[in-house]
């Protein structure tokens, strides 16, 4: 056990990350489905966040929340996929201490911001459903652009005090991180301490965000479901829920691999590492990938807007 000396916690210089426990020899060829799904992911949120900046058209509330969501997803995706794909091809294991924790708060921080602006999206699509008078008034410009800082700022908040933890523990000689990227739970398996602070924040901060969010989500989809049922015309609610759908797909996307991720790490311990882990990457890889095609295929004005987009460039 590495001691604390009198000048403070000891840190090691680097960690070392594993990659994928269990599948080593297999992560050269998992890495080519993980680099299709990156790109797709970077050019599909680009490209949607050029269609929203450049045409006056889709300054709406529901287009600033998906411009606010791709920028999320190219940031999350960012930390930590070229890092990984250095690992799984060219063996770059090793990450210095700073560069982990920084990595850790990007990750852990836009997470928390992806889940904001989807709860954000939910109350969008709630007062245009059940107040559509009033939907312009209570979500002007000004509003949507203090829910988009309050969003990120609780991110920072809630996760800062993760880094801030983990810097003033020791660490043990043991310094090979089961993972392929800096993950709060498994570099606070490297502490040489006492660790039910870290775990028990770690948990206060999933709980925090996860469960309000999905509370409020929950709340506002109840409201709309019942406000559609009180609809007498078919089509009326058929349009209505159409309205819905695109934005539950990347609901599902985003909170079915998180809620399996954050309770196996706490409660499944007989499903294998490598199972967790791999279920971890889809969970960062999957809702930057498909939030755009999502959007782009379901939304009728993105749709023809890209659509436009690609017959310029081809002209």
């Amino acid at each position: 056990m590495t001691s604390v000396n009198s000048t403070g916690p000891s840190h090691p210089p680097t960690f070392l990350l594993v990659g994928i426990p269990g599948l080593e020899k297999e992560q050269f060829w998992i890495a080519f489905p993980f680099c299709i799904m990156y790109a797709i992911a970077v050019l599909g949120n680009i490209i949607l966040l050029i269609i929203i900046k450049t045409e006056s058209s889709l300054r709406e509330p529901m287009y600033l929340f998906l411009a606010m969501l791709a920028f999320t997803d190219l940031v999350l995706s960012t930390s930590m996929l070229p890092k990984m794909l250095a690992i799984f091809w060219w063996g770059s294991r090793e990450i210095g201490f700073v560069s982990c924790l920084v990595q850790l708060f990007f990750v852990h921080n836009f997470t928390a911001v992806e889940s904001g602006v989807l709860m954000a999206m939910a109350l969008d699509r709630y007062f245009a459903i059940c107040h559509p008078l009033r939907h312009s008034t209570i979500l002007s410009m000004p509003v949507v652009a203090a829910l988009g800082s309050l969003v990120l700022l609780r991110g920072v908040l809630l996760v800062s005090p993760m880094c801030f933890l983990l810097h003033k523990k020791a660490f043990c000689q043991h310094r090979v991180i089961s993972h392929s990227y800096c993950e709060h739970m498994a570099v606070v398996k490297l502490v040489c301490e006492d660790t039910s602070s870290n775990a028990a924040y770690g948990l206060f901060v999933a709980l925090s965000v996860i469960g309000v969010d999905l509370t409020v989500i929950t709340v506002s989809y109840t409201m709309i479901l019942r406000e559609v049922l009180k609809l007498s015309a078919s089509d009326t609610q058929l349009k209505a829920f159409n309205t819905c759908v695109s934005h539950v797909c990347v609901l599902l996307t985003f909170y079915v691999p998180a809620l399996f991720t954050s309770l196996t790490h706490r409660f499944g311990h007989s499903i294998p590492q490598h199972i967790h882990i791999l279920v971890a990457h889809l969970y960062m890889l999957v809702p930057p990938t498909l939030n755009p095609i999502i959007y782009g295929v379901r939304t009728k004005q993105l749709r023809e807007k890209i659509a436009v987009l690609f017959q310029r460039k081809g002209n």
